[in-house]
């Protein structure tokens, strides 16, 4: 199993064929709402990045998360591997922990 966190999140989708494109302005700061199209349930995030991965990911991926300040990707789970990832940072402490649930959802895995 793996588990891809912004860059990593970027470097998968490059590994599984598709590339990262430029934002106009990148995404930085905390106070993010990132949708889990799973459960519904809107995450508070924190953001460093100006790249992310193409809409095309979704012929190998099954999107998980959507920026909701730009509709842009924010999770993906590969179809045929166990493998998923994130744009925002989960793992950050100082503010909002909404996201902890994905290091559960990856030990779970392992």
């Amino acid at each position: 199993p793996m588990f891809g966190i912004c860059l990593g999140h970027q470097l998968l989708s490059n590994a599984f064929g598709y590339p990262t494109y430029k934002l106009k302005f990148g995404q930085h700061g905390s106070n993010h709402p990132v949708q889990n199209l799973i459960t519904g349930a809107v995450e508070i995030t924190s953001q460093n990045h100006n790249y992310n991965v193409p809409e095309s990911i979704a012929e190998v991926a099954n999107i998980t998360h959507r920026n909701l300040f730009d509709n842009t990707i924010e999770g993906v789970a590969y179809k045929d591997a166990p493998v998923f990832s994130v744009q925002h940072h989960p793992e950050s402490s100082a503010g909002p922990h909404e996201s902890e649930y994905l290091f559960a959802q990856f030990l779970k895995a392992l």
